[in-house]
């Protein structure tokens, strides 16, 4: 299933739904028609599981057309972050790409030595923006605006102490985001506020269900600025794969459900060009994973008058 955050209206509130063909089906009201409470946010069919999952799957495979009233045209919707937000900080990865080690390594100081272990960071909440919406740019706070294309991976269950060969029962589903970067404000070798400011991690525009993506080692990603491709790989190119990285930051961490883990960019990013290129306002960046759908976003100016 391409699940969805929606909003009907301006003043209508998010609510769950499912994307199929060009609409949008309320899991509520879908839920509702047939008798059976469905939740009405992502969170809370996250922490419903996979009962409510499989409620949704038989009735959303009944023959016919959804029950009037339950669906409407994507066109007429409003698309949000598939989870607008995240009970906690996001966890990023950084360097789990072969090349992108490389070109870090020859414009950002970081080490040429591949990680023996996964590079972990973190984004706010705060960062998260649905489709559509600006990435912010403040050249008080920036000049070096930068790109990178990434799986999401969200957990459905908690993890504690994983084993790697356990470590995908735990996923919920997968979906884009883009961890924008401003390399200008690395403090002392801490990233999180180079990566963690307002609007830093486009997210969207659904989440695909971990049934319909059994090997997230086999995703093709790319991204474009202004319809010029920046970015092209495959996920099969991780350093860590969303196993290794599910188990590892599990040894320490709790992972639990809802939870965001940005699996890490592949080369390409502004830094490693040369001449290096960033991002400015009324530049438009593109992103798109592979079975899971695409994410556009303009650059606008937030600078502080």
């Amino acid at each position: 299933m391409k699940l969805v955050t929606y909003r009907a209206g301006i003043e209508a509130p998010a609510r769950l739904g499912v994307l199929r063909d060009d609409r949008v089906i309320d899991a509520a009201l879908l839920g509702a028609a047939y008798g059976e409470a469905l939740p009405d946010t992502m969170l809370d069919l996250i922490d419903a599981g996979a009962p409510a999952l499989a409620v949704l799957r038989d009735l959303l495979a009944k023959p016919g057309m959804p029950p009037v009233g339950t669906s409407q045209p994507l066109a007429n919707v409003r698309l949000l972050a598939p989870i607008p937000r995240p009970r906690k900080n996001i966890f990023g990865i950084g360097l789990n790409y072969v090349e992108h080690v490389e070109e870090s390594a020859r414009s950002l100081d970081t080490s040429k030595d591949l990680p023996k272990q996964p590079v972990i960071f973190s984004k706010p909440p705060t960062t998260v923006i649905g489709p559509g919406e600006g990435i912010e740019h403040n050249s008080r706070l920036t000049r070096q605006l930068d790109w990178e294309v990434e799986l999401a991976v969200i957990l459905g269950t908690t993890a504690r102490r994983v084993t790697k060969e356990r470590a995908l029962d735990h996923v919920f589903g997968y979906s884009v985001m883009i961890d924008v970067s401003a390399r200008d404000n690395r403090r002392a070798g801490q990233w999180i506020y180079s990566k963690g400011m307002d609007t830093f991690a486009p997210f969207g525009p659904c989440i695909v269900t971990a049934d319909e993506i059994p090997d997230p080692q086999v995703l093709d990603l790319w991204l474009t600025v202004n319809g010029v491709e920046k970015q092209r790989s495959n996920t099969r190119h991780m350093l860590f794969k969303v196993d290794d990285l599910i188990a590892d930051i599990s040894q320490g961490i709790t992972l639990e459900p809802g939870d965001i883990i940005a699996s890490g960019t592949p080369q390409g990013v502004g830094a490693g060009r040369d001449p290096q290129e960033w991002l400015w306002p009324g530049d438009v960046v593109v992103a798109c994973v592979e079975g899971i759908g695409t994410i556009r976003h303009p650059v606008v100016n937030a600078t502080p008058d």
